[in-house]
């Protein structure tokens, strides 16, 4: 019960205030004392005249004297004050409700403000180790001064951008460019600030410091993509002056050739865009709670409608389109005397205690795979961008690279063309010699979501042209896309690089949906005119970016995501036209003195009812797959 009002604590919060959810509650009790002509010292619908009425005209009034902004707004205020006027209490007050309602149900669909860029402040590396006049000491990371000498330990962040001048190591660089494997960097490699070093003491050299680093440039692109993108109007508000003016000059003629107010009244109260106005929020409501059960966590409220016009998704690659881990995809023997799971085992064993993200993978795929426990080693040495040399029940074993295996003077008549191949495809390699002998190696990749081929073909389907957007090199980049029937394809991407390509298409005219799952990708995620974030691998940084979290990172529900989005917007067009043709058949039946203002107000009030549950049969909506 606890957990259920928290729940609803929070939906409020996100809706709007408690006062405003009570307000609305007695508004509704009093109408129906009215409308049931309970016996009370004055017409109980006042009560809901002065809690919705009142907000409605004094933001009718402040809009127009401030900037002549003329919004739904206006047409209620006037059929609150001519109902006001001719004694019609009750439509004045379900008119001020119905319009209270609708707002409310607005507010639910958007989203709390959201929080990436101050936990991009808060990734930003605090301190630094600065080598001066031959002693280390720790200073804040703002204080370096281009070409200081710093020191990065083990584990630690980088803290600006330099070059390695000693020693030799392994950098986690997905921070900035999404790389699904960590770098071998050695003197004379770049490095940049708010990557990681996995292992191995280096020395660097400063050359972009403060806010010319990679960190703050990163967040700078994010603060300038979300300033872009602007909200989506209310649709009753986009034709609100049309409304205004038709409502008006059809009420003064009908008093003018008739003579009759009230008839003037109602169709002020009947043209009110109640209907009109529940339109749009009760469906995208509907919509979202549909992608709740498919998975999507939907944090702006017209999200969905920007999805449902776009016509291009990038991908990040990584963690998206792929799992982003690196495992063995393929063992090989090259040595009669070991057999292929011998190989494994050896190369698993030797990379038990390897801190190399490489190694670690090696290790926890044997251990998925394969039954049989590792060997015990002895004599573990580990050497910076080789690999490993132990020694397994007397033999020396050697696991890493080809530099690893020639250095050692392993035995090697001819590297393995299938590796090679392997490589120029952008996986990793680990060779394993045996007493100077080369009898096997494994292949390490990132491995492809069984469900992504499906998908992009199920969005070509839908006309909407996948791009591949990635920080790998181009033959991973490529290998891959092939596999996925992605023919637009970009290598090497920095965050400025995707936020670039998004812009271009943006200004010719394309709608870009862009979905990814690393920090990296946070600026590509703001700038895009709809993003989702994969929820379960991705980054709390790219959560806070996107417009919808993909929680479980089922990326085969995004094909009916996009759907659902399109029949979103074909149900606010079909409410949209039978709220209008009813207000249409209501104003002719006005003009002839059919209608009241309470009959009226009635007609709205069953209008906003088929509105409603027209659009609560999207919360069981579901696309058709084609055979």
């Amino acid at each position: 019960m606890k957990k259920c009002m928290e729940k609803l604590e929070e939906l409020l919060e996100i809706g709007g205030t408690r006062k405003d959810i009570i307000l609305l509650c007695i508004s509704g009790a009093a109408l129906i004392l009215s409308l049931l002509k309970v016996p009370l010292p004055f017409n109980a619908a006042w009560i809901a005249i002065i809690l919705c009425g009142i907000p409605i005209i004094l933001e009718a009034v402040i809009g127009l004297v401030t900037a002549f902004d003329i919004k739904a707004d206006v047409l209620v205020s006037l059929a609150l004050i001519a109902s006001v006027c001719i004694g019609e209490d009750f439509a004045a007050g379900e008119v001020a409700f119905i319009m209270q309602l609708g707002a409310l149900l607005e507010d639910l669909t958007v989203a709390k403000a959201r929080e990436g860029i101050e936990k991009l402040v808060h990734l930003t590396p605090q301190t630094a180790r600065v080598i001066r006049n031959g002693k280390e000491s720790v200073i804040p990371a703002m204080e370096v001064k281009v070409d200081d000498i710093l020191r990065v330990l083990p584990g630690e962040t980088i803290p600006v951008d330099g070059v390695i001048l000693s020693g030799e190591t392994a950098v986690n660089q997905a921070v900035m460019t999404g790389e699904s494997m960590p770098v071998d960097k050695t003197p004379g490699d770049e490095v940049f600030s708010g990557t990681v070093n996995q292992f191995g003491a280096f020395e660097m050299k400063a050359t972009k410091v403060g806010e010319d680093s990679s960190i703050q440039r990163m967040i700078r692109l994010v603060q300038s993509a979300d300033a872009g993108k602007a909200k989506i109007v209310g649709i009753a508000d986009r034709w609100a002056t049309w409304i205004v003016v038709i409502a008006l000059s059809a009420a003064a003629l009908t008093w003018l050739f008739t003579g009759q107010i009230i008839r003037a009244v109602t169709i002020l109260v009947v043209f009110c865009p109640c209907a009109l106005v529940l339109a749009t929020p009760t469906a995208i409501m509907a919509a979202i709670g549909n992608a709740t059960k498919h998975g999507f966590l939907v944090r702006e409220g017209d999200a969905l409608e920007r999805l449902s016009k776009v016509k291009v998704i990038t991908f990040d690659k990584t963690g998206t389109l792929t799992y982003g881990m690196p495992e063995v995809i393929a063992v090989e023997s090259l040595h009669a005397e070991y057999t292929r799971d011998e190989v494994y085992r050896l190369a698993a064993s030797a990379e038990q205690l390897s801190e190399h993200p490489l190694g670690k993978a090696v290790v926890r795929s044997y251990k998925k795979e394969m039954e049989k426990p590792l060997l015990q080693t002895e004599a573990f040495q580990m050497i910076p961008g080789r690999g490993v040399l132990v020694t397994i029940k007397g033999r020396q074993i050697l696991a890493g690279n080809q530099e690893l295996l020639t250095e050692q003077k392993a035995a090697v008549e001819e590297w393995p063309r299938e590796a090679l191949t392997y490589l120029e495809k952008g996986s990793s390699v680990i060779y394993v010699s045996a007493n100077g002998e080369l009898i096997g190696y494994l292949i390490l990749s990132d491995t492809l979501r069984e469900e992504s081929a499906d998908m992009i073909l199920q969005l070509r389907a839908l006309a909407v042209t996948p791009v591949l957007l990635t920080g790998d090199n181009e033959k991973a980049a490529f290998n891959m896309a092939e596999k996925l029937h992605i023919s637009e394809v970009h290598a090497k991407c920095l965050p400025e690089d995707k936020l670039r390509y998004i812009d271009s298409c943006q200004k010719e005219g394309k709608m870009v949906c862009m979905i990814g799952d690393g920090i990296n990708d946070a600026p590509a995620l703001k700038k895009a005119d709809a993003s989702i974030a994969m929820g379960s691998v991705g980054s709390d940084i790219a959560m806070d970016a996107s417009d919808i979290v993909l929680v479980d990172d089922e990326v085969k529900e995004l094909p009916h995501l996009i759907a659902l989005s399109r029949q979103m917007m074909t149900t606010i067009k079909i409410n949209m036209t039978f709220s209008m043709a009813l207000n249409f058949i209501a104003i002719v039946l006005a003009i002839i003195g059919t209608l009241n203002p309470v009959v009226g107000a009635l007609v709205h009030n069953a209008g906003s009812v088929l509105v409603i549950t027209n659009s609560a049969l999207l919360l069981r909506w579901r696309k058709q797959q084609k055979r």
